[in-house]
């Protein structure tokens, strides 16, 4: 008979949370470093805006190998052991990349770190749903997304902020020093699983599940949903270090990383958005996170700082509401296989950040900050649009 799982007033409940939210943390601060050093790049290797967007994209998809890869092994080998590859094979690409002169090897190394990063949040949730009781999952799953939010903030601030300080090298060795710290103490906290069973499953098996999922429209509106919820998003996020640096605002890049605080929104939006669902309906108070995300966009396209940090803000709020309502909409949709429908959400979210990191690159090169503005905030006002013209069909 397997154990109970450990409740909130258990110190091991508090390990395993604290430690994989940090683990987030270091995760995610690792896989959007890269943001707001893009500008830095072109200057430095000589590059063009797209191939610079490179070191964020090829991450990406490194990512979602990732998480369908160690996702399969972390079925059949444990949750731990993925945790601590994850830290440590995300720092090893890190110390190499603050001493090279190729952006060539740049682009390599992220993406073997994009693989790398996958194991913490191919594991992450089915450990926490295995060694934590059933009635405090939610909350520690809660607290752990929180931190992810928390881990792209710190990522993209720290890097901008160090870089102008001192060296765009000297933000990646501080990285990897936070990375090996967070591999010795969870090495030493994180509990022992007691309730892990591998699965006997083969391969074969797994990938059915994922056509089984890929045949069920009201899922593939959701995964859809998430490619243009972070390609937008992304793409506001990815150009604006070259629209700030720029005249006629001329910022620094310290000046810059300051106006990734505002992700300080999307932490507060995600648990609200979750509040409010269940008091006013998971569509509703999405699709007011969409129209928040549109709008914030379309503000920014206003020629006042002032008034585009009150539009990043507003997108923030808009787009992790929407998102963590769409994450959570998966399971409802899914009526079997809901890990690997989980799984394909994540892999679209990560297809959508690719996209919004690279292929916009072309649009802004061409048509400014405006026009990216312009395709971003219509997007998913034509995707949402098209959706709900299907539905009145049907009805």
């Amino acid at each position: 008979m397997q154990p109970d799982g450990y409740t909130i007033r258990d110190l091991q409940f508090w390990k395993i949370v604290l430690g994989l939210g940090f683990a987030s943390v270091f995760i995610f601060a690792s896989m959007y470093s890269m943001q707001p050093l893009l500008p830095l790049f072109t200057t430095e290797f000589g590059i063009s805006v797209s191939y610079a967007s490179m070191a964020m994209s090829m991450t990406t998809i490194g990512l979602i190998v990732g998480l369908i890869v160690l996702g399969f092994f972390s079925d059949r080998n444990g949750r731990k052991v993925y945790v601590y590859l994850s830290l440590i094979g995300s720092v090893i690409p890190f110390l190499i990349i603050a001493n090279t002169e190729s952006f060539l090897l740049i682009v390599i190394l992220r993406f073997v770190q994009g693989f790398a990063l996958a194991g913490v949040p191919a594991a992450a949730l089915a450990y926490i749903s295995e060694e934590v009781h059933k009635n405090f999952t939610n909350i520690a799953t809660a607290l752990y997304i929180s931190f992810n939010s928390l881990g792209g903030m710190v990522g993209r601030f720290m890097t901008g902020f160090i870089a102008e300080q001192a060296s765009w090298q000297m933000s990646l060795y501080i990285l990897s020093i936070f990375g090996m710290v967070l591999f010795i103490v969870l090495l030493l906290a994180l509990p022992k699983s007691r309730n892990f069973v591998p699965t006997d499953t083969t391969f074969l098996k797994d990938i059915e599940g994922i056509v089984f999922h890929l045949k069920n429209p009201s899922l593939l509106v959701v995964f859809g949903l998430g490619i243009i919820l972070q390609l937008s998003f992304t793409g506001v996020w990815t150009y604006l270090p070259f629209h700030l640096i720029d005249p006629p605002y001329s910022l620094s890049l310290e000046t810059i990383s300051y106006l990734y605080l505002a992700y300080g929104f999307g932490v507060v939006g995600a648990p609200l958005a979750g509040w409010l669902s269940g008091k006013f309906g998971l569509r509703n108070v999405r699709f007011v996170g969409i129209v928040l995300l549109v709008l914030g966009i379309g503000v920014t396209a206003f020629s006042s700082l002032i008034v585009t940090i009150i539009g990043l803000c507003i997108v923030c709020l808009g787009f992790f509401t929407a998102h963590s309502l769409t994450a959570a909409s998966v399971s409802k949709e899914a009526t079997h296989h809901k890990g690997s429908a989980a799984s394909l959400y994540l892999v679209s979210y990560y297809i959508g950040v690719a996209m919004g990191s690279t292929l916009l690159s072309p649009l802004y090169g061409s048509f400014g900050w405006g026009g990216l503005v312009a395709f971003t905030a219509i997007l998913p006002i034509v995707y949402v649009g098209m959706i709900r013209l299907k539905r009145m069909k049907k009805a």
